[in-house]
Formats: structure tokens, sequence, C-alpha cells
């Protein structure tokens, strides 16, 4: 998002529109999920409050070039360039990344990964980055995607879907 751009509320609606891959998950999830995060490594500048995880990487900090070896990842990447950020989240092996359903080879390539454990969620609608929520269902199923046991239970006792 232009940082340099001021916007302004009005009866809870901006006059202006959030970029396009500024769209946070709802905290529904989170409070199902029960989980403490390490590190949301996609998050705009100041974080999501209602994301529990300790600490955040945003566009500045250019999270695919930092570490997150052995750290609970939460990862919502961003829809239009989504490959490596899927790469890294397999390689790091531990977390839970919200992803929509595509065609893409990245998809088939975490879909295969025997790690992983899925949960189709319901239609869902995003929260922008004005903190509103997003006019727009999610046009697709999304996913939530879990690697490592821990992560894996917490999808499982969510009570938010069944597992594949």
């Amino acid at each position: 998002m232009d940082k340099t751009k001021s916007f302004a509320f009005v009866s809870g609606h901006s006059f202006q529109k959030p970029a396009k891959d500024d769209w946070f998950t709802p905290k529904w999830i989170f409070d199902a999920l029960k989980l403490e995060f390490d590190l949301d490594v996609c998050a705009p500048k100041e974080g999501v409050s209602w994301i529990p995880t300790k600490a955040h990487y945003s566009l500045d900090d250019d999270g695919l070039s930092q570490d997150w070896k052995g750290l609970r990842v939460w990862m919502n990447p961003p829809y239009s360039k989504p490959t490596d950020w899927i790469v890294k989240f397999r390689n790091n092996n531990n977390g839970v990344a919200l992803i929509p359903t595509t065609i893409g080879k990245w998809w088939l390539d975490l879909y295969n990964d025997e790690r992983a454990k899925w949960l189709a969620l319901p239609p869902m609608r995003f929260i922008d980055s004005f903190g509103n929520v997003a006019s727009n269902t999610m046009p697709s199923r999304a996913w939530l995607v879990a690697i490592g046991e821990s992560n894996i239970t917490a999808l499982k006792m969510s009570g938010l879907g069944v597992i594949r």
C-alpha cells in the first residue's frame, strides 16, 4: 500500500481501496486454531492486532529473505505471487498457511506434500487494510494448510471442518 496516501473514514467506510494483496484473515480462524505463532511472515508494517503472533515481517522487512528456521509461522501469502512463499513455507516445515484453490504448480506441489494436512474453509470474507469486512466473498475455496505435528493437531481440533 502506498504509505504516502492518506485516507478518511466516514460511517466505517474508507475513500481509498486497499492494495490488491492487502486482505487479512478473519479473527474467527485464529480463535478456532488456538495457536500462538512465532512469526507472521506476510504482515502489514504495523502487524494485525488479532493475529496471535510474537513477531511479524512486513513488505519492508522482505519476509522471503528473512530466516524462519524452526519458527511456527502464520502465512497468508500475497495471492498475486505465492510461489516463492509456498516453497519457503514447505522448507520451514512448521506452520499454518491460508491459500486459495488454483491450478498452479505450487499448489499441486503443496497438495502432494505428504507432510501437509488440508482443511477446506467455508466461503469467507477477508478484512481489508482499513479494518473493514470486505464486500467480496472468497470467489473459490480457501484452504488452511498445516505442516508440523502441533499445527496439524490444532487444525484437527479447530472444528473448522474435515482434514485431508
